[in-house]
């Protein structure tokens, strides 16, 4: 079988519970790396079993972050890139799509379909990002974000953009998705997504985000964050506009999660308005 010309990579810490199962279907792909964050447990010793480079990295607390930092200091066998997160499952019918490619596009966005509570979720919302891509023509942006409580050493929720000399390039979509492990235990759950929301209310109120690299999405964006409850909003459009009720109690309680996410994004912004905006302005950048 034909090796995909696509590097592979993958970001960790203390991910062996997830990494052997995310490397097992990517053995066709040409080159695979996970870059690892100092992991106490056994992800670099599955890394190096199925044979992928592994690198470590150690942030400076200055961009770039960790993607980023990759992308410019990592040799890679090739310009084409596929990031995916350790909790992520590529699918054959994923591989095959990938193998099939004629590039004729700058990157394409790859959906992410969740599986909740041990089952697959049909509907729902399901994520969609933009991981498969020409490195010399994409970039994970820089953001006023380094002093904001709960930011770290990755790239935020948002998405990379084209460079500035190829901003006129299209994007695509792939039609298959890959699985996203959402489940973990509810304590565990609670205290990362109160770290990314605290983040997330100070990216609000400063106007931090960088545009989206679709305007149609970039237009969706600003109008839900504009939206007072959100939290309502994201549980209607996943459990009944995205039809989230046919996946059954797994499909509601996906939906209750993210509204509650959200619930927290709106009380961390509360609690911010009663604090002065702070900003150190664009960050140098240390090499």
């Amino acid at each position: 079988m034909n090796r995909i010309r696509v590097t592979v990579i993958i970001t960790t810490k203390n991910e062996e519970q997830n990494l052997a199962a995310c490397l097992e279907p990517l053995r066709r792909f040409d080159e695979l790396i996970v870059v690892d964050s100092h992991s106490r447990d056994r992800t670099k010793e599955i890394a190096k079993e199925y044979g992928a480079l592994v690198c470590d990295f150690d942030w400076n607390g200055q961009y770039p972050k960790k993607r980023q930092w990759v992308l410019e200091n990592i040799p890679t066998k090739n310009d084409r890139i596929f990031f995916v997160d350790a909790d992520e499952i590529v699918t054959p019918e994923l591989i095959h799509e990938i193998a099939a490619l004629e590039w004729t596009k700058a990157g394409y966005f790859v959906q992410g379909q969740y599986r909740f509570d041990g089952q697959m979720l049909g509907h729902g919302l399901r994520n969609n990002k933009l991981v498969l891509f020409d490195k010399t023509k994409v970039e994970f942006p820089e953001v006023d974000d380094l002093d904001i409580e709960g930011m770290g050493e990755m790239e935020g929720h948002y998405q990379p953009v084209l460079k500035q000399a190829f901003q006129f390039l299209p994007l695509g979509q792939l039609e298959n998705p890959m699985i996203h492990n959402a489940f973990e235990d509810a304590q565990k759950w609670q205290s990362r997504h109160e770290r990314y929301a605290r983040w997330e209310a100070a990216m609000n109120k400063r106007n931090a985000w960088p545009k989206d690299p679709v305007p149609s999405r970039e237009k969706m964006k600003q109008r839900f964050r504009s939206f007072p409850r959100r939290d309502v909003i994201a549980f209607l459009y996943s459990y009944i506009w995205k039809r989230g009720f046919l996946d059954g109690k797994a499909g509601f309680k996906f939906a209750l999660q993210r509204a509650a996410y959200y619930r927290m994004i709106l009380d961390a912004s509360t609690s911010l308005e009663t604090k002065p905006a702070i900003s150190i302005g664009k960050p140098e950048r240390q090499l």
